[in-house]
């Protein structure tokens, strides 16, 4: 699961690939504004089919936090 999520959030962030580890933050890390986590969201429901509502969006602060997410939920 991290190998997929990792390849959207380089596609949808267009940021490098080393820097997207599980403890990595949107934010901080990965320079991701509220946008990007919106165009991050809608890549990972089309590329997953899982749809993660703006609540727990707000929630998820690391790339683990996605990870963790989708692995309980898919």
């Amino acid at each position: 699961m991290f190998e997929k999520v990792r390849d959207i959030i380089v596609d949808t962030l267009s940021c490098d690939a080393d820097k997207v580890t599980m403890e990595a933050t949107l934010a901080d890390d990965l320079g991701a504004d509220s946008l990007d986590a919106v165009e991050l969201n809608m890549a990972l429901e089309d590329n997953l089919g899982v749809a993660i509502s703006d609540e727990e969006l707000a929630n998820m602060k690391t790339v683990g936090d996605i990870v963790n997410y989708l692995e309980a939920n898919a």
